[in-house]
């Protein structure tokens, strides 16, 4: 998937995500308070920490956010409800995600050269039992990359953009489709046939 970040002709950013399946999607948002755009930060974190179930990760595997409308391409005639199951068995890594974009997109704007990990450690907690994974400096590589972009983005022209590739083994996991109720007993009616 390919990701293009474009200041918003109104302020806020305009996002366009160029999925594997010919969907194109653009997601806004409003997010002129910040300087560095909060969906670069998401990504960033997501990207660099190998959050495979985060927004982007999501998006990828083919859910679609309020926030979200189709530019174009064609959605799957199951679209609608492909979505609604990945983005209810993923609902807690994406709070996981947020929590952990926080953090980074904090650090970014700040400026502060302290560790960010301790800050991410807590906000894990916040969210998640299981113990924080990132110890090797995994959060302070996601604040610089985040921070050499939010460069990029300072100095992007009107019309311009600042495009990421979403790396193809981060896509969030696709629960399968509830069975109809009449299919299953048309199977087991079948199979006693036999």
């Amino acid at each position: 998937m390919r990701i293009e970040f474009q200041p918003a002709a109104r302020g806020g950013t305009r996002t366009v995500l160029h999925r594997a399946d010919g969907v194109v999607l653009e997601m806004g948002s409003h997010d002129r308070k910040w300087r560095v755009p909060h969906d670069l930060a998401h990504a960033v974190t997501e990207r660099e920490l190998s959050l495979h179930s985060g927004l982007f990760g999501c998006v990828a595997a083919g859910a679609v956010f309020d926030t979200m409308s189709v530019v174009s391409g064609s959605p799957r005639h199951d679209a609608a409800a492909r979505s609604e199951r990945i983005l209810k068995a993923h609902g807690h890594a994406l709070s996981v995600a947020e929590a952990l974009a926080g953090v980074v997109h904090e650090f970014a704007e700040s400026g502060d050269p302290a560790d960010p990990t301790a800050a991410a450690r807590e906000a894990w907690g916040v969210v998640e039992q299981e113990r924080f994974p990132y110890e090797d400096g995994g959060v302070g590589r996601a604040v610089e990359t985040l921070r050499e972009l939010a460069a990029d983005w300072a100095l992007l022209l009107p019309g311009r953009s600042i495009e990421l590739n979403w790396p193809a083994g981060l896509v969030a996991e696709v629960p399968a489709a509830p069975q109809h109720r009449e299919a299953r007993s048309s199977r087991r009616d079948r199979g006693r046939r036999r």
